[in-house]
């Protein structure tokens, strides 16, 4: 009896987690103004008639890749539409380091065409009709998490958004105040990019406009934590950590089960 039970708490177990095993995806294409972009869209095996919420992915300041890709996959195998957008454009894809980060501060210091392309993505996401477009959050990695964080602070209708070691400096501080929903920042602790002064100004920032966030800081991780291609040698300030990548997912996952309430049939 204790055997037949066991199987059955089992096959339970099994046929729950591989509810969502079965995904599509597609490369999509959409406009922000006279610039075209290229995201790439992943959806779970759905009835015709179930709505879902909605995830935006951004990608690291290497523009959309098979990371971005790969998390957008994992978010639909767990029963989500998730968009991995495109900031830079068609196309534009750094080929190195430099090339990036020339890229990424010139939307830095440009935060009005920065929340246009978020916003353009998050347009694109909520006019798949398998989304509950009262049910989208937003992703980032790196560079992806200061765009993350500024779509929340220009008011945009987002339930929940998630910055992995992202940047959280924003020359719009006061804009804080219209961010509509939780806010998640997982950080490294030992993140050379991210200074202390910066991690300061952000969680007052939060406190200020009475926003409901987390900051989670884990130990021994630099920047990069949860990128594979970032390497192991936490000297030179970027570094994949599969302790902290494990745990950082496993936080999001956590945030989504608060943000979103239980699928309706």
């Amino acid at each position: 009896m204790k055997r037949m039970f066991l199987y059955f708490a089992l096959f339970n177990l099994l046929t729950a987690s591989s509810i969502w095993a079965k995904t599509a995806s597609k490369t999509i294409v959409y406009q922000e103004g006279e610039t075209t972009l290229e995201g790439y869209i992943a959806y779970p095996d759905l009835d015709s008639k179930k709505k879902v919420p909605g995830i935006l992915v951004v990608h690291d300041w290497m523009g959309l890749s098979e990371n971005s890709k790969m998390r957008a996959d994992k978010l639909a195998g767990l029963g989500y539409v998730a968009l991995a957008v495109d900031i830079y454009g068609k196309g534009v894809r750094p080929k190195a380091m430099e090339e990036a980060a020339k890229l990424a501060n010139s939307y830095k210091q440009d935060r009005k065409l920065m929340r246009a392309r978020i916003l353009a993505a998050l347009e694109t996401l909520k006019s798949q009709p398998e989304v509950d477009t009262n049910l989208i959050a937003a992703i980032g990695y790196c560079f992806g998490g200061t765009v993350a964080l500024e779509l929340a602070r220009s008011g945009a209708p987002v339930q929940g958004t998630v910055s992995f070691h992202g940047g959280l400096a924003t020359p719009n501080v006061e804009d804080a105040k219209n961010i509509k929903g939780k806010v998640l920042a997982l950080h490294g602790a030992d993140d050379p990019f991210v200074k202390k002064e910066e991690v300061e100004t952000f969680q007052d920032e939060m406190r200020k406009a009475g926003v409901d966030w987390q900051f989670i800081s884990y130990g021994g991780a630099v920047h990069s934590f949860t990128i594979k291609d970032a390497g192991n040698d936490n000297s030179k300030g970027a570094a994949y950590n599969a302790k902290a990548d494990r745990r950082s997912w496993n936080e999001l996952l956590s945030f989504f089960r608060e943000v979103f309430p239980k699928s309706k049939e």
